[in-house]
């Protein structure tokens, strides 16, 4: 699909992977709507790059909802989707002062997994009504993301674990069932990438994660991502599939 021109919404689009999809898929033409529970971060960033910053919690329906629509209203059904809300907590399942409260574990669900389909799901529903594009025959396309998480989680990560395989596991049977609609659903899974989730982490910290990488010895950057969501959308072979961008790391156990 080409970017330009097309209406796209992008979640988490306040900072770290999600800010710089954003501002991938605008420097290529596409009229963004950018949802973050953040306001005054999207808001910052639509001014840079002309964008509708639209307040949003994924987790809550309604507020999918009347986002969603805010977006049509302003660009039109969006053909491209794109999922990077999410949170991450670090917790043992059992630790010192007991069983982890339920609370904390649903809510990475209702965050990670749920906000993912509750979004695509919609934004599905409008690509439906949309006339396939000569060149692709396609109406649209999903990209969501995951992580390595979900096929390493650390000890500590149970439920941003479970929350991250939960996506990976909806992206081929969402790819199927959207085939007739002419929907692609794609996801990945990035490894460790240097986002506002590390500021504050010391430098010997911060260095040793990066040396864990096969190569290149460093953490991602949030533009190498974007970079393969651009390709994703581009290339109309890529369907019901879940891409690593982790840099060969594969995470042991702590």
């Amino acid at each position: 699909m080409n970017v330009d021109g097309q209406a796209a919404v992008v979640t988490g689009g306040g900072s770290g992977l999600g800010a710089a999809v954003v501002r991938r898929l605008s420097a290529t033409g596409a009229r963004v709507a950018l949802l973050d529970l953040d306001l005054g971060a999207v808001e910052r960033i639509a001014d840079d790059i002309g964008g509708l910053p639209i307040k949003c919690n994924v987790a809550d329906e309604d507020d999918v909802a009347n986002a969603l629509a805010a977006a049509r209203e302003h660009h039109g059904p969006a053909r491209i989707c794109v999922n990077c809300a999410g949170i991450g907590s670090a917790m043992r399942i059992v630790g010192r002062d007991g069983p982890m409260p339920l609370s904390i574990f649903r809510r990475e669900i209702e965050v990670n997994l749920i906000g993912t389909f509750s979004v695509m799901r919609l934004a599905v529903a409008d690509m439906a009504g949309l006339k396939p594009l000569a060149e692709t025959d396609e109406r649209g396309i999903v990209v969501n993301t995951a992580s390595i998480a979900a096929y390493e989680g650390q000890i500590g990560q149970a439920p941003y674990a479970a929350s991250k395989a939960g996506i990976v596991g909806l992206t081929l049977e969402a790819a199927r069932e959207f085939g007739s609609l002419g929907v692609r659903v794609m996801t990945i899974a990035p490894g460790l990438f240097s986002t506002p989730m590390w500021n504050g982490t010391p430098d010997e910290i911060y260095e040793n994660f990066g040396k864990q990488m096969v190569f290149p010895k460093r953490m991602g950057r949030p533009e190498e991502f974007a970079r393969l969501v651009d390709h994703i959308i581009d290339n109309p072979m890529l369907n019901g599939e879940v891409i690593r961008l982790d840099g060969a790391l594969r995470m042991p156990a702590r």
